[in-house]
């Protein structure tokens, strides 16, 4: 071969290592687009029968990954095979594609353990609905994220393999998402992903709720989910964040002496790891939490010393913090709002959060009553003093001023 062409081969090979290639060689441009941490064992048995988890992605790509989790199981965990494809509404999907798990399509996750899937191409948008189909050939008691907000499905027992399947198979449904915790997409083109963290008001509670003897069951319309749909809108020719939900309902920020068993050991220290630095591309946090401390009999210096602690390893981690104060609850003593107003005056001074974290998002002007200070402006309360409905979720997300967030 003549030195022209070796120059000319080797011009052509430059040519086709693309920043997309580059960049998934070198292991970036993942990034977590859609979340649901694990909190227990589902009350249920699976026995040789497929489930379909639909997940809802903030930011789109060329291909998927996924988060399997066996996080509350004593035993092991097999699935015996595993696929992805694009819902088209209700249990349909389009044409399905096989999930591997370093190279094999049957996977068996440890108790207390969490695997992540092989790439698998799949073209997404933001705001595709992505089915993953499992099938567990033995008995399996899956672990969940309670409320899903959604329907997601599950084939009759004993009904055996239906990953492939169109959607026919899929007779029974459940509102919790069974398994599967995390989805990433493969997209160069994102900056990071910000990952809402906090108990109910985080995880949707209220996000269904569209007036008395209304709900809006699928419609995600989370304040995180609308968030997303901000960032797509309108900042379409900049690099964008993806959005993760890693709300537990019931959760608090410390350790409190009044915690729920169902509750305890889901504090945000000890799910830090697992539901927030575990993900991937993970640039910001919004840090939402504070009010079940407070009914749980925390004190105020409970919950900042938790606040900081949570804080510090974020930042250790390379990633922004942005913390909104306790939102009202009329349900709220005296004293638990003397101590909610005093965890307040820590994330307000400054507008840091006492210099520990990079700003303030004020949700709790939004939320409360100009009238009540201590109770949820009515137009936005869902009825039970403490969590929004479909208007207040609007409200929180049109509220964040996306250039605050990395």
């Amino acid at each position: 071969m003549s030195t022209r062409m070796v120059v000319l081969s080797a011009l052509v090979a430059a040519t086709l290592v693309t920043p997309a290639a580059e960049a998934e060689r070198a292991g970036t441009g993942w990034f977590t687009s859609w979340a649901q941490s694990q909190q227990h064992l589902a009350p249920v048995t699976l026995h040789d029968q497929s489930m379909r988890m639909i997940t809802h992605l903030s930011q789109g790509g060329s291909a998927v990954r996924i988060r399997v989790q066996n996080t509350f199981g004593k035993v092991p965990l097999t699935i015996d095979r595993t696929t992805v494809a694009l819902s088209t509404g209700g249990a349909a999907v389009e044409a399905t594609r096989d999930v591997t798990f370093g190279g094999r399509r049957a996977v068996t996750i440890p108790p207390g353990g969490e695997l992540w899937s092989d790439r698998t191409s799949l073209n997404t948008a933001p705001g595709a609905d992505v089915a993953v189909s499992m099938h567990v050939a033995g008995d399996v008691v899956p672990g969940r994220h309670e409320s899903a907000f959604r329907e997601n499905y599950l084939t009759p027992p004993g009904s055996g393999e239906h990953t492939t399947d169109t959607g026919a198979a899929y007779t029974q449904t459940v509102q919790s998402t069974y398994v599967v915790s995390a989805v990433d997409v493969f997209n160069p083109r994102l900056k990071g992903t910000v990952v809402p963290f906090g108990s109910s008001v985080v995880d949707g509670v209220g996000s269904t709720n569209c007036g008395p003897g209304c709900t809006e069951l699928g419609t995600n319309k989370r304040w995180t989910d609308v968030l997303a749909r901000r960032i797509v809108a309108e900042s379409p020719h900049q690099p964008q964040l993806a959005v993760a939900n890693a709300g537990i309902s019931g959760t608090t920020s410390a350790v409190c002496p009044r915690t729920p068993a169902a509750f305890v050991g889901l504090d945000a220290l000890a799910r830090l790891e697992r539901d927030v630095l575990a993900l991937h591309g993970v640039t910001d946090v919004i840090y939402y939490y504070g009010t079940n401390d407070v009914a749980n009999g925390c004190t105020a210096n409970d919950i900042v010393a938790s606040y900081r602690e949570v804080f510090r390893r974020l930042r250790a981690a390379g990633i922004a913090v942005h913390v909104t104060p306790i939102t009202p609850r009329p349900g709220y003593s005296d004293q638990n709002n003397v101590d909610r107003h005093a965890v307040n005056d820590f994330v307000k001074r400054g507008s840091d959060c006492s210099d520990t974290c990079s700003s303030l998002m004020d949700f709790e002007q939004v939320l409360e009553d100009p009238v009540r200070p201590n109770s949820i402006n009515p137009p936005y309360d869902t009825g039970d003093g403490v969590h929004s409905n479909i208007k207040g979720q609007q409200a929180i997300a049109d509220y964040i001023a996306l250039d605050a967030i990395a």
